[in-house]
């Protein structure tokens, strides 16, 4: 069976309340200066490395960030992605656990939504 739709992931959003602490927060986190959000203040492109892109997106400030991370973040070294996520005082919600193929960590951004870090075994 074939389909139109093609199996390539293009953005992710975020949802956010607060654009400006987010904005700081993932600029923090990843490593990247802050820039200018669009769409009149609600969506904030994060610069990424690949073709999928990532988005803080504010336009529905009543979420509801329940649920497992829905996308992961690569590491190549995971003691030191642990270290960067302590000195920022980033919560945690999860021991490094090793499923075989990957290890991950699992923490949360300031809205609660659940984000996590794998490394490949």
């Amino acid at each position: 069976m074939t389909s139109p739709i093609q199996r390539i992931v293009g953005q992710v959003f975020i949802p956010v309340r607060d654009m400006p602490r987010a904005v700081a927060w993932y600029a923090d986190l990843l490593g990247f200066e802050p820039g200018e959000t669009s769409h009149e203040g609600t969506i904030f492109d994060i610069p990424t490395d690949g073709d999928t892109r990532l988005a803080l997106d504010a336009n529905r400030p009543d979420f509801d960030p329940a649920g497992p991370p829905r996308f992961f973040f690569w590491t190549q070294d995971m003691a030191e992605t642990v270290e960067h996520l302590q000195d920022r005082g980033v919560k945690i919600t999860s021991d490094v656990e090793d499923i075989g193929s990957v290890f991950f960590v699992q923490f949360e951004d300031p809205d609660g939504n659940p984000l996590m870090v794998c490394q490949r075994a």
